[in-house]
């Protein structure tokens, strides 16, 4: 099933994780450690309030210097700037139809952020082709590699992450909580790497 149909068909609690997953994978862009963003997780299990998710977001915001309107004069760093919107545009009161715009944004949001950190030499597709071939990829018409739309091995290896949440969500409920989680880790390490050897670079 293609990332589209996974989100067209996810329920709220599938939705909010893969967002918060997006989001969580990001977080080294805005110098976040790695709880910063496990209260919100934690209130996705099936013990969690969700009374108390606007002001665990809030809690977030505040930590991360993430205020509700970003403003893109404020941000010069465009992956930076991208995450910011993350954040800013989570729903405070959880609905599937809110957590649904949410977790699609975040999804195209985060494959953007990875291929602004992909090197060039990658063979990636280019930034004219990018978004044409990120709504095929998306939608599960992913183009043949060392075509000049082919996604690059830094967005294909999220592409992958954002379908292995759904589907632990979409197979296993709650249960599959942990193991998005343990996913979403990965991914902040190998993004994290990739912005400590930018830094260096720079």
């Amino acid at each position: 099933m293609s990332l589209v149909e996974l989100i067209a068909q996810a329920d709220e609690r599938g939705l909010a994780v893969s967002a918060l997953a997006c989001l969580d994978r990001c977080v080294p862009l805005l110098g976040g450690d790695d709880e910063v963003l496990r209260p919100l997780w934690a209130n996705l299990a099936d013990n969690g309030d969700t009374g108390e998710w606007g002001a665990l977001l809030d809690k977030a915001r505040a930590q991360l210097g993430v205020a509700e309107v970003v403003d893109a004069e404020d941000v010069e760093d465009e992956a930076a700037l991208l995450v910011r919107r993350m954040l800013a545009a989570a729903p405070v009161m959880r609905s599937a139809a809110e957590a649904r715009v949410w977790a699609d944004g975040c999804s195209v949001a985060s494959l953007q952020i990875h291929r602004l950190l992909d090197p060039a030499e990658d063979g990636g597709a280019s930034a004219e082709t990018f978004p044409q071939a990120l709504d095929a990829a998306r939608a599960g018409t992913t183009p043949v590699a060392g075509r000049p739309d082919a996604m690059s091995p830094l967005v294909s290896a999220e592409l992958r992450r954002q379908i292995t949440v759904l589907e632990l969500l979409t197979e296993h409920g709650s249960a599959g909580l942990r193991r998005a989680l343990e996913v979403s880790t990965e991914g902040r390490r190998v993004l994290r790497a990739v912005v400590s050897r930018r830094a260096r670079n720079a």
